[in-house]
């Protein structure tokens, strides 16, 4: 017995020290560093969201962040909060004195607000699961985006910047739609099944700098990378509780380095992977403080590698920022 367990370490021994070259070398040349909450101050623990509310537009009251559930961003100093427990899209302006809007109408409810995109022009578009529908955010108006197509279970939304195209994943239909920049339905692909561009209840998507698309394929557990042509490139992912697999698959996104990161609201963490699916490193765990999470959500990264996490039952969006080691 006990020869068996010193095979045992050994065994254990020699997975930690070279299986993994690739995921070390990562490890070593990039880390995360946290830089911050909001609400909250950045490097500071979590203030009074109240404290920060400069403005708010379309005769709102002040409102707390209540459920943030995805986010997307111009750069640290602006970004956008989709809050489905307030029901809105809070505009933040670090540049403006922290200057928060409300972008919810008081004469129109969003029971059901999911994905998030930043069309090439400024305008925001988000989806709502439970409308089907599309919404357009346009110069302070709240206008209904596309061909009055019947979406089935709008979640996530993409805004292809080079192309103009925008894409909408329909997790009713277990299919992807693509529009035009002015709305007009282009296609429909995928459907129901486990076969290479078929899904099962898809949520969130992510296109990155090259035009590549990234389906979070939910109850498949895994994630689909299509080309700007939505043709079937590869997938990854497999579920179980292990390092590397997947629980609860929500947001999806893709550094400069062409790393993808995925939030796992059951695993209360971020991982991340290469492009070829292979496991690198995670962080995060469960709790309040920095850099814990609390069921977390979408994600979004800029061009600076700025990383934000909607920590969704922390009532916060977390900032990290991916740094090369010197």
């Amino acid at each position: 017995m006990t020869t068996l367990f010193l095979r045992a370490g050994m065994v254990l021994l020699l997975a930690l020290f070279f299986v993994s070259p690739l995921r070390a070398q990562i490890a070593d040349e990039y880390h995360i560093k946290w830089i911050g909450t909001y609400p909250g101050e950045k490097g500071k623990n979590t203030t009074s969201f109240g404290d920060r509310v400069s403005r708010i537009v379309f005769g709102q009251k002040s409102q707390e962040v209540i459920k943030p559930f995805n986010v997307v961003a111009l750069d640290q100093e602006q970004f956008w909060i989709l809050d489905q427990g307030a029901g809105g899209v809070f505009e933040v302006n670090e540049g403006q004195g922290a200057m928060v809007r409300s972008m919810k109408r008081a004469d129109k409810e969003f029971p059901s607000m999911v994905g998030i995109c930043r069309m090439s022009g400024g305008d925001l578009l988000f989806t709502d699961s439970s409308l089907d529908q599309v919404v357009r955010i346009s110069g302070g108006q709240l206008l209904f985006f596309g061909d009055s197509v019947l979406l089935d279970q709008p979640t996530g939304i993409a805004c292809n910047r080079s192309t103009g195209d925008i894409w909408v994943v329909e997790t009713g239909a277990h299919r992807i739609a693509r529009f035009s920049s002015e709305g007009h339905l282009i296609e429909k692909i995928g459907g129901r099944g486990t076969a290479s561009g078929l899904f099962n209840f898809p949520t969130f998507i992510w296109i990155d700098q090259w035009g590549r698309i990234y389906i979070v394929d939910s109850m498949n557990m895994r994630i689909q990378i299509l080309d700007k042509e939505g043709g079937f490139i590869s997938a990854f992912g497999e579920s179980g509780d292990a390092t590397g697999n997947m629980a609860r698959p929500k947001g999806v996104a893709t550094d400069s380095k062409g790393h993808i990161y995925v939030a796992d609201a059951l695993f209360h963490a971020v991982q991340v992977f290469d492009l070829e699916g292979r496991f690198l490193y995670s962080f995060g765990s469960q709790g309040q403080g920095a850099g814990e999470f609390w069921m977390p959500a979408g994600l979004y990264i800029d061009e600076q590698d700025f990383i934000y996490v909607a920590d969704s039952y922390n009532a916060r969006v977390q900032i990290f920022q991916l740094e090369k080691n010197d």
